[in-house]
C-alpha cells in the first residue's frame, strides 16, 4: 500500500490471501462448529449412559434404582437435559450452516439473540446438573451396586465439560451482536441528513422578494402587483 502502511495477510484454506478480519471470522465460525459437535458428543454420553447403566438393582430385589443415591429424579434430569442439549446441538449446527445466507439484518440479529439466550440458559442449567449430581454421587452407598459406576461418572464429567463450552458459545454469540449492532433506522437517517446536506447547500439568502424559497424556484402561489389606494381628503 501507498504511504508506508502495512497490512498483514495470511493464506486462507483457499489459497487466497484474506485479511485478519476474515481469518478472525473463519476461526469463530471454526469454533463455533467444533463447539456444537463437542456439545453434541457431550450430551450424547450424559443420557446415553445413564439410559443404558444409569438405573440398577439390588441382588436381592428386581426393582431398578437410580444409581446416584436411589434418586430417580437426578438420573430423570440427566436423561432429559442431555437429550434436549443433543436436539439443540443439531438445531444450532442447522443453523450455523445458514447463518451465511440469510440476508436479512433483522433476522440474522434474532438468530444470534436466540444463540446468546440458550447459550447462557444451558450455562445454568449444566452446571446445576453438574452441582446436583455431583452431590448425589457423592451421597450414593459406595460399592451398592455392581454396575453402573462409570456410567454414573461419565455423566457427572460430562456435564461439567460443557459448561465452559456453552460459555464460549454465549461469548462468540455476543461478540457477534456487538461487531454488527442492529441499527434499523441507520439508513433512513443517512439518507435523511444526505437531504438536508443538499437542500441546505442549494438554498440561496434570503431577499425581500424571496419569500424563504430558493433562488432556483417559483413561489406555491402566483403574486399580483398592488394598485395604489384611493384616500378620501377634506374639501379644506
Amino acid at each position: 500500500p501507498q504511504g508506508g502502511g502495512k497490512r498483514v495477510y495470511s493464506l486462507g484454506a483457499a489459497g487466497t490471501c484474506s485479511s485478519p478480519g476474515d481469518l478472525q471470522e473463519e476461526l469463530q465460525q471454526l469454533v463455533l462448529g467444533e463447539g456444537d459437535e463437542a456439545l453434541l458428543v457431550f450430551s450424547l454420553i450424559v443420557f446415553a449412559t445413564l439410559l443404558t447403566d444409569g438405573y440398577q438393582n439390588l441382588a436381592t430385589s428386581p426393582q431398578l434404582h437410580c444409581v446416584l443415591n436411589d434418586n430417580a429424579v437426578a438420573c430423570s434430569f440427566a436423561v432429559v437435559a442431555g437429550l434436549l442439549a443433543f436436539l439443540g446441538c443439531l438445531l444450532f449446527l442447522t443453523l450455523d450452516t445458514l447463518v451465511a445466507r440469510i440476508s436479512s439484518t433483522r433476522l440474522k440479529t434474532t438468530v444470534l439473540l436466540l444463540d446468546f439466550s440458550i447459550s447462557v440458559i444451558w450455562v445454568g442449567v449444566w452446571f446445576v446438573g453438574f452441582c446436583f449430581l455431583a452431590n448425589q454421587w457423592q451421597r450414593s452407598p459406595p460399592h451398592r451396586y455392581l454396575l453402573g459406576n462409570s456410567s454414573a461418572k461419565a455423566a457427572i464429567a460430562f456435564s461439567f465439560f460443557s459448561i465452559p463450552v456453552w460459555m464460549a458459545l454465549a461469548y462468540l454469540a455476543l461478540q457477534d451482536l456487538r461487531s454488527d449492532p442492529p441499527v434499523p433506522y441507520k439508513r433512513s437517517l443517512d439518507e435523511g441528513g444526505v437531504a438536508l446536506t443538499t437542500l441546505s447547500s442549494g438554498t440561496t439568502t434570503m431577499g425581500p422578494n424571496s419569500l424563504g424559497y430558493p433562488g432556483s424556484m417559483p413561489p406555491p402561489y402566483p403574486t399580483t402587483p398592488k394598485t395604489a389606494r384611493l384616500a378620501m381628503m377634506n374639501d379644506n
